[in-house]
């Protein structure tokens, strides 16, 4: 029983750290401060019971093997023990409770899924780097294996005239130089084949300045009858200057939301797209909102682009009825039937992907396209084809 519970306060230990790494990278702080937080903690998560472990073995061995007593024990170490394992045990059950799974807060949607598995001529095609085609060709890596998802998601307060309503959502691209254009130039081909009537990218476009100079050619082409709108997210921080971002897109044909709200025509019906970048740019403010609406129809309808899921509940505060959100990467990789463990967020993996339901709004999170890390496992890049449909009344 002693062994079980140093055992279970050591895993303690790790998931309280793993749960501080989630939410630190949830923070709008410069980057340079959260890796500084983030490597001093990854040292004090190992040296912690390291240095435990030297000083007091004898005590601990004594304690396991059933001849000493946890008196022996200093009486900081016990309380830190305790603490670990009552905290822990209470994040577990809240992790347990939002696993996939489960489905708690899920919304009422559907998905059919075509993989696009990349084979030897598309790594050689899309990898510029020695890095990218070491990663590539390591076995489990997804990275290059785009999932084409067909979603049909219902919304409560859909207007008649928007069934059927079909949008593109792109998201975290991040292009770092080590994958080719002619990834994403791929990506948006199949997207056009599926001829959406809008397109929208949720942030993280650009994490190296050299890669500014390639958006116009790689988003230009992205037309849709409604038009193409974005926001940026915490990598386009990363660049120079995230305006000449901005203007690039810009000049590509795509409309910036970022930090604004405006009025948007989809089918000839009015609606108000809304675009949040929080905590690391801005969002419209309360008072914008308001202001905004009453140019509209009574219960016109609400979509929100937000980089984080983490700005769900604003969303419901603001009366949305659709967010679009990117930024934890489906947490990179995902165990079987667990889900995901990472995930930056300050709720944790939670949200890390999919599509969940909180009245009045209904939130599709993208798995994304592209990550910094070249590695996903069991977690495909996510390229989101969303139809809109009326929720049944029955």
């Amino acid at each position: 029983m002693n062994f079980i519970l140093i055992v279970l306060t050591l895993i303690a230990h790790f998931g309280l750290r793993l749960t501080f790494y989630n939410r630190l990278n949830s923070f709008g702080w410069p980057r340079k401060r959260i890796k500084l937080v983030e490597k001093t903690a990854f040292i004090e998560t190992w040296m912690t019971p390291l240095i435990i472990g030297k000083i007091w073995y004898e005590p601990l061995r004594e304690i396991v093997l059933g001849n000493g007593s946890w008196d022996e024990l200093p009486a900081g170490l016990r309380v830190y023990s305790v603490f670990c394992l009552v905290l822990g045990g209470v994040f577990f059950v809240l992790w347990l409770t939002w696993r996939p799974i489960f489905r708690v807060q899920h919304a009422d949607a559907s998905r059919t899924t075509r993989t696009v598995a990349a084979g030897p001529r598309d790594v050689e095609r899309f990898t510029r780097t020695k890095k990218s085609r070491w990663s590539a060709g390591l076995p489990g890596n997804q990275i290059l294996d785009l999932a084409i998802e067909n979603i049909e998601i219902r919304l409560p307060r859909l207007p008649a005239s928007l069934e059927g309503y079909r949008i593109a959502h792109l998201s975290d691209i991040h292009l770092t130089g080590h994958l080719h254009p002619a990834f994403m130039t791929d990506v948006i081909g199949h997207a056009l084949d599926w001829k959406p009537e809008m397109f929208v990218l949720t942030g993280d476009i650009v994490d190296v300045q050299e890669c500014v100079g390639w958006l116009n050619e790689i988003f230009s082409p992205a037309r849709a009858p409604d038009g193409s709108i974005f926001i940026l997210g915490n990598h386009d921080t990363r660049v120079s200057d995230p305006t000449e971002v901005r203007r690039e897109m810009s000049d590509a044909g795509w409309t910036d939301v970022g930090g604004r709200c405006l009025t948007h025509s989809l089918r000839q019906t009015d609606v108000l797209v809304v675009g949040n970048e929080s905590p690391w740019f801005g969002r419209p403010s309360t008072d914008e909102i308001t202001s905004s609406q009453k140019t509209l129809p009574d219960g016109a309808m609400k979509i929100c682009l937000s980089h984080s899921p983490d700005q769900f509940d604003w969303g419901r505060h603001h009366d949305i009825d659709l967010m679009m959100c990117g930024h934890t990467h489906g947490g990179q990789g995902r165990l079987p039937l667990v889900g995901p463990i990472l995930s930056p967020s300050w709720h944790g993996s939670r949200w890390a992907s999919g599509d969940f339901y909180r009245p009045p709004t209904t939130m599709h999170v993208s798995r994304g396209l592209g990550g910094v890390h070249l590695m996903r496992i069991n977690c495909r890049p996510e390229l989101s084809l969303l139809t809109l449909r009326r929720q049944s009344s029955t």
